[in-house]
Protein backbone atom coordinates (compact mmCIF):
# COMPACT_ATOMS: atom_id res chain seq x y z
CA UNK A 1 0.00 0.00 0.00
CA UNK A 2 1.47 3.34 -1.10
CA UNK A 3 0.82 6.09 1.44
CA UNK A 4 0.69 9.79 0.52
CA UNK A 5 0.61 12.99 2.53
CA UNK A 6 -1.71 15.29 0.63
CA UNK A 7 -4.36 17.99 0.86
CA UNK A 8 -8.08 17.29 1.23
CA UNK A 9 -10.39 20.13 0.29
CA UNK A 10 -13.11 21.18 2.73
CA UNK A 11 -15.15 24.36 3.11
CA UNK A 12 -17.80 26.16 1.14
CA UNK A 13 -17.87 26.91 -2.55
CA UNK A 14 -15.20 29.47 -3.53
CA UNK A 15 -13.92 29.49 0.08
CA UNK A 16 -11.49 26.59 0.25
CA UNK A 17 -9.70 25.32 3.30
CA UNK A 18 -7.66 22.17 3.30
CA UNK A 19 -6.81 19.38 5.69
CA UNK A 20 -3.37 17.83 5.48
CA UNK A 21 -4.11 14.12 5.56
CA UNK A 22 -2.30 10.81 5.27
CA UNK A 23 -4.12 8.50 2.88
CA UNK A 24 -3.75 5.57 0.57
CA UNK A 25 -2.61 6.75 -2.86
CA UNK A 26 -5.50 4.91 -4.53
CA UNK A 27 -8.25 6.71 -2.57
CA UNK A 28 -9.88 9.83 -4.06
CA UNK A 29 -8.78 13.35 -3.09
CA UNK A 30 -11.63 13.98 -0.66
CA UNK A 31 -12.19 10.32 0.18
CA UNK A 32 -11.03 7.96 2.85
CA UNK A 33 -7.91 8.86 4.83
CA UNK A 34 -5.79 7.30 7.56
CA UNK A 35 -5.11 10.37 9.72
CA UNK A 36 -5.48 14.15 9.75
CA UNK A 37 -2.13 15.72 10.58
CA UNK A 38 -2.84 19.41 9.95
CA UNK A 39 -4.78 22.13 8.23
CA UNK A 40 -4.14 24.89 5.69
CA UNK A 41 -6.30 27.99 5.24
CA UNK A 42 -5.01 30.00 2.25
CA UNK A 43 -7.72 32.69 2.41
CA UNK A 44 -6.70 34.01 5.83
CA UNK A 45 -4.24 36.89 5.99
CA UNK A 46 -1.56 35.60 6.61
CA UNK A 47 -2.28 32.03 5.54
CA UNK A 48 -2.78 29.55 8.36
CA UNK A 49 -0.59 26.43 8.30
CA UNK A 50 -0.77 24.10 11.30
CA UNK A 51 0.82 20.65 11.15
CA UNK A 52 1.33 18.14 13.95
CA UNK A 53 5.08 17.75 13.47
CA UNK A 54 5.37 14.60 15.59
CA UNK A 55 2.78 12.70 13.53
CA UNK A 56 4.10 14.09 10.23
CA UNK A 57 7.63 12.91 11.09
CA UNK A 58 6.25 9.51 12.03
CA UNK A 59 4.52 9.10 8.66
CA UNK A 60 7.58 10.36 6.73
CA UNK A 61 9.78 7.87 8.59
CA UNK A 62 7.34 5.05 7.80
CA UNK A 63 7.62 5.91 4.09
CA UNK A 64 4.76 8.25 3.24
CA UNK A 65 5.49 10.43 0.20
CA UNK A 66 4.24 14.04 0.24
CA UNK A 67 2.68 15.59 -2.84
CA UNK A 68 4.24 18.82 -4.18
CA UNK A 69 1.79 21.10 -2.37
CA UNK A 70 2.02 19.10 0.87
CA UNK A 71 5.83 19.16 0.66
CA UNK A 72 5.76 22.97 0.48
CA UNK A 73 3.58 23.11 3.58
CA UNK A 74 5.93 20.70 5.37
CA UNK A 75 8.83 23.00 4.52
CA UNK A 76 6.97 26.05 5.80
CA UNK A 77 6.17 24.34 9.10
CA UNK A 78 9.77 23.10 9.50
CA UNK A 79 8.90 19.40 9.50
CA UNK A 80 10.79 18.71 6.27
CA UNK A 81 14.03 20.15 7.67
CA UNK A 82 13.67 18.04 10.82
CA UNK A 83 13.15 14.97 8.64
CA UNK A 84 16.27 15.76 6.57
CA UNK A 85 18.34 16.25 9.73
CA UNK A 86 17.14 12.96 11.22
CA UNK A 87 17.53 10.78 8.11
CA UNK A 88 20.19 12.46 6.02
CA UNK A 89 19.85 14.34 2.77
CA UNK A 90 19.81 11.24 0.55
CA UNK A 91 16.75 9.75 2.24
CA UNK A 92 14.94 13.09 2.30
CA UNK A 93 14.96 13.93 -1.36
CA UNK A 94 11.79 15.57 -2.58
CA UNK A 95 9.42 13.61 -4.77
CA UNK A 96 10.52 13.95 -8.37
CA UNK A 97 8.19 14.47 -11.26
CA UNK A 98 8.67 11.91 -14.00
CA UNK A 99 9.04 13.55 -17.38
CA UNK A 100 10.52 13.03 -20.81
CA UNK A 101 12.90 15.94 -20.26
CA UNK A 102 15.33 13.64 -18.46
CA UNK A 103 15.79 11.48 -21.53
CA UNK A 104 16.36 14.58 -23.67
CA UNK A 105 19.02 15.84 -21.25
CA UNK A 106 20.76 12.47 -21.18
CA UNK A 107 21.05 12.23 -24.98
CA UNK A 108 23.23 15.37 -25.46
CA UNK A 109 25.39 14.35 -22.51
CA UNK A 110 26.01 10.98 -24.16
CA UNK A 111 26.83 12.67 -27.49
CA UNK A 112 29.32 15.08 -25.88
CA UNK A 113 32.01 12.44 -25.18
CA UNK A 114 31.75 11.21 -28.79
CA UNK A 115 32.45 14.70 -30.16
CA UNK A 116 36.02 14.98 -28.79
CA UNK A 117 36.88 11.57 -30.26
CA UNK A 118 35.84 12.64 -33.78
CA UNK A 119 38.31 15.56 -34.07
CA UNK A 120 41.16 13.34 -32.93
CA UNK A 121 40.35 10.88 -35.69
CA UNK A 122 39.99 13.77 -38.17
CA UNK A 123 43.46 15.05 -37.29
CA UNK A 124 45.01 11.64 -37.93
CA UNK A 125 43.16 10.95 -41.20
CA UNK A 126 43.87 14.17 -43.17
CA UNK A 127 47.67 13.80 -42.99
CA UNK A 128 47.94 11.04 -45.64
CA UNK A 129 45.05 12.52 -47.64
CA UNK A 130 46.69 15.98 -47.82
CA UNK A 131 49.36 14.78 -50.25
CA UNK A 132 46.96 13.48 -52.87
CA UNK A 133 44.41 16.34 -52.92
CA UNK A 134 47.13 19.00 -53.22
CA UNK A 135 48.37 17.46 -56.47
CA UNK A 136 44.84 16.97 -57.71
CA UNK A 137 43.94 20.54 -56.87
CA UNK A 138 46.90 21.92 -58.84
CA UNK A 139 46.03 19.75 -61.84
CA UNK A 140 42.33 20.67 -61.90
CA UNK A 141 42.61 24.51 -62.18
CA UNK A 142 45.34 24.44 -64.83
Amino acid sequence: MSVKIRLMRVGKKKQPTYRVVVSDARSPRDGRFLEIIGQYAPRQEPSLVTIDSERALHWLNVGAQPTESAAKLLQISGVWDAYKDANGKVAASKPKVKSKAKTVKEAPAAAAPAAPAAPAEADAAPAPADDAPVEAATDAPA
